[in-house]
């Protein structure tokens, strides 16, 4: 299966309108539906500007998604915004039910889409031993990460679509290069939480089911996730009002439904600006 989100909508919706914007997003779609289409896919549902697709084989959802970035690399700009395509994909046994797939895989390949970046292709080392050698061929190692439900972390990998001559294809069988010995230190209030090596990934909200209960009307209930990619911490918006960073030295950053890299020191706040809560996350990122 295979997940596909439209990257720069927010940013189009804020610069072009609701109408301009929303037949750019349409437009979108439509080629998402017909590169699915003709590598012999089939579209189960669109939910916004995402698309979910199940393929015959993993070779199929590969040139599928290959397909779906040289078509957005040959789209105009909108309202000065261009707009790209963030794909996931994941091979392995599904259940279908009243047109709703549901199993592991399904799980994994949509947090995959999650991880991937604009312009980008992220499958599982798992998928990848399921692609034929001249796809395989065409693939890079990332590092790995935890996916909830899982034992055992998710190697991710990368499928180059747009090959230049400093783009390098690695073999599947070399090792993964291990990750610097980073960690972020968090402090809100009187709790302290660090994310390094033993621990990746940490979900803020206000929610007293979140790992970091945030004590803010304007903090949404799952408000965003600070996580570890490699060697460095990066943030995902995933609330209403926006999630507020500051790093210290520059101005305040405001994510919507958007990811920020972590550096230095700094404050995040949520819902609203810095300068008008109290209810802060102070971070520290060390090594």
């Amino acid at each position: 299966m295979l997940f596909a989100d439209v990257s720069g909508s927010t940013r189009l919706y804020e610069m072009a309108g609701d109408a301009i914007a929303a037949a750019a997003i349409h437009r979108c779609i439509t080629l998402l539906k017909q590169k699915t289409e003709s590598a012999g896919g089939r579209v189960m549902r669109t939910f916004g500007d995402e698309i979910l697709a199940v393929f015959p084989s993993a070779d199929a959802a590969a040139r599928a998604a290959m397909e779906m970035q040289s078509g957005f690399a040959q789209l105009a700009p909108v309202a000065g915004t261009r707009l790209g395509v963030r794909i996931g994909f994941n091979f392995g046994p599904v259940m279908e039910r009243d047109g709703e797939l549901f199993g592991d895989a399904v799980n994994v390949g949509s947090r995959l889409a999650g991880l991937a970046e604009k312009d980008q292709i992220i499958t599982s080392s798992e998928t990848i031993e399921a692609l034929s050698p001249v796809l395989k061929a065409s693939c890079r190692r990332l590092y790995s990460v935890s996916v909830k439900g899982k034992e055992h972390e998710v190697e991710l990998c990368q499928v180059i679509w747009q090959h230049s001559e400093d783009s390098t294809s690695l073999v599947i069988a070399q090792p993964t290069p291990a990750p610097r010995n980073v960690a972020l230190r968090l402090r809100y209030r009187a709790t302290e939480i660090i994310l390094d090596a033993s621990r990746s990934s940490l979900a803020l909200g206000r929610d007293k089911s979140a790992e970091l209960v945030i004590e803010d009307a304007k903090a949404s209930r799952a408000h965003c996730k600070v996580e570890r990619r490699m060697h460095k911490f990066v943030l995902a918006d995933h609330s209403a009002n926006g999630t507020f960073v500051t790093v210290e030295g520059d101005p305040e950053v405001v994510l919507r439904r958007d990811e920020f890299t972590l550096r230095g020191h700094g404050w995040i706040a949520f819902g609203q600006p810095r300068s008008a809560t109290a209810e802060l996350v102070e971070f520290f990122c060390e090594g």
